[in-house]
């Protein structure tokens, strides 16, 4: 049961985050349940047992209250990363999470700030070979202009990055309104 969380979708019915998709333990769900605070809307085969109740436990529900998403996201590593969806931006290449960092386009030393409109996703070799330059001066060329990403581009962005574990019951509501067809 331990490895049976609840995916939780908002009020309308799409999850709160993708990226780390929006889950609840067990224990959350429950208490949100009794609590009345969720609608079921699909369960696993499990049943926790009371002395006196007893009851499926949910694999998916959606909050009774819609909760509104943070208009501008919040400026950290791992953001830069998903607004360039874990990609270099001098090399274009793919990197797990703990082979990147991130390199200010206009060195600070330079006077570049740690801002969204400053900062990019380099693999370590690219921010090595573009060091402490200029970006005309390091043979180097960004895939694109580096600014503040809305939540929804975020949320975009977190759904090419599905979690290692997806019950079926979750794959209506996580994919809904995608492309069906090309």
């Amino acid at each position: 049961m331990n490895y049976s969380p609840t995916l939780v979708l908002n009020s309308d019915f799409r999850p709160l985050s993708y990226f780390p998709l929006s889950l609840w333990s067990w224990q959350e769900t429950i208490k949100a349940v009794f609590l009345k605070r969720v609608n079921i809307l699909s369960e696993y085969e499990y049943v926790i047992h009371s002395p006196s109740y007893q009851i499926r436990l949910p694999s998916v529900i959606s909050l009774k209250q819609y909760v509104r998403q943070a208009q501008a996201p919040a400026f950290t590593r791992f953001n830069v990363f998903l607004r360039d969806s874990f990609s270099c931006q001098y090399c274009n290449l793919k990197f797990p999470a703990q082979q990147l960092t991130f390199d200010h386009v206009l060195p600070r030393s330079l006077g570049g700030r740690t801002t969204w409109g400053n900062v990019v996703t380099a693999c370590q070799k690219c921010n090595y070979k573009k060091g402490n330059k200029v970006l005309n001066l390091s043979g180097l060329s960004l895939r694109l202009k580096p600014e503040q990403p809305s939540t929804w581009l975020l949320q975009q962005n977190g759904r090419a990055f599905p979690p290692n574990f997806l019950h079926q019951s979750w794959r209506d509501y996580l994919y809904w309104d995608t492309e069906l067809e090309k």
